[in-house]
């Protein structure tokens, strides 16, 4: 019996080592992406990691300013998806980007609300009513400066109750009923589902945000960053960004 004990603890010895061998030889992909791309971005993480076996790929979601930021001060990072190209540009100058930069997608605006909207909210100029608890982001922030764009197009002066995070705490906002409406991306609507409601903007008010992404100087697996690139542009990227709602000018 003494002797089957040490043979099944010698086997379970090996199991463990030959595990953590197995997540030692993992190669760990770092993409710091816009908090709209998450639910797509899920899925091509997802799919890419099927066709790399041994590929992890790891995301820092948030909003593109931040991650700008971060990249900027020494965060290690190997691709970087912004939702707009300023952020994009800032990581650039700074001379952490890679060669350059491309643009894989595509969104526009609209109006979240309540699902059902309870409040009969029907576009930009209800936005203005002080009974109307709205909230954005700060203008540092994408959705922030896209959104003070459309309003300033419509001629619209809405006065935001509180400046969030990024565009997912907007959604959160709007749909725990902490706030009534907010501006996000047309993609955010879709992935509330049932738990809001859009209320679309206009095509000559709206914006067309371009998302570029790069493969970020000094990377640690810049053969692996680029191949994530070409994903994304490959025609199973595409489908999966054009099933999320994103424009991908194919």
């Amino acid at each position: 019996m003494r002797r089957s004990l040490l043979a099944l603890g010698t086997i379970g010895a090996s199991f463990l080592l030959i595990s953590c061998a197995s997540d030692e030889q993992a190669v760990v992909l770092r993409v710091s992406a816009a908090s709209s791309l998450t639910g797509a971005f899920d899925a091509i993480e997802a799919e890419f990691e099927s066709e790399n076996p041994g590929v992890d790929v790891q995301y820092n979601l948030a909003s593109s300013s931040d991650l700008a930021r971060q990249i900027i001060e020494g965060s290690t990072v190997d691709v970087f998806a912004s939702a707009d190209t300023r952020n994009m540009d800032k990581v650039s100058t700074a001379g952490f980007v890679d060669g350059g930069s491309d643009v894989f997608a595509t969104n526009s605006l609209a109006i979240i609300v309540a699902s059902g909207n309870p409040l009969g909210i029907s576009g930009l100029a209800d936005l203005a009513d002080e009974s109307i608890v709205f909230v954005t982001c700060d203008p540092a922030v994408p959705i922030g400066k896209y959104s003070q764009e459309v309003l300033t197009e419509a001629g619209v002066d809405a006065q935001a109750d509180s400046l969030e995070e990024n565009v997912k705490s907007i959604v959160a906002k709007v749909t725990s009923g902490e706030a009534d409406a907010g501006i996000v991306y047309v993609t955010d609507v879709l992935a509330a589902g049932d738990a809001a409601t859009g209320v679309m903007i206009p095509d000559e008010l709206n914006v067309v945000a371009e998302y570029p992404i790069a493969p970020i100087a000094g990377s640690k697996n810049p053969d692996l960053a680029r191949r994530f690139i070409e994903f994304l542009t490959s025609d199973a990227g595409t489908r999966i960004l054009q099933r999320f709602g994103f424009g991908t000018g194919r």
